[in-house]
């Protein structure tokens, strides 16, 4: 990670702390490196502007595939605002 000056602290349950520490040892993690990991795949899986930009962009790969320019799509936009 780039920038670690900002702390998060948590109140959990010693158990659950002492089996998520093993856990994250088992990968060679730290608890530490293990709670970061979690928390930027949940900010990626859950960031709904970065879920429509990859749509976006992936529905973009086909139309181009297809041979569609931006003239083309523009059009169509058009046209289906004017219904």
């Amino acid at each position: 990670m780039n920038n670690m000056a900002e702390k998060i602290i948590i109140r959990v349950d010693r158990n659950l702390k002492n089996d998520f520490t093993k856990l994250a040892r088992m990968e060679g993690k730290t608890t530490s490196d293990k709670v970061r990991e979690l928390m930027a795949d949940f900010v990626a899986e859950n960031d709904f502007s970065k879920i429509i930009d990859n749509l976006w962009s992936r529905i973009s790969e086909k139309i181009e595939k297809k041979g569609f320019s931006k003239k083309d799509i523009d059009k169509a936009i058009e046209e289906a605002r004017k219904k």
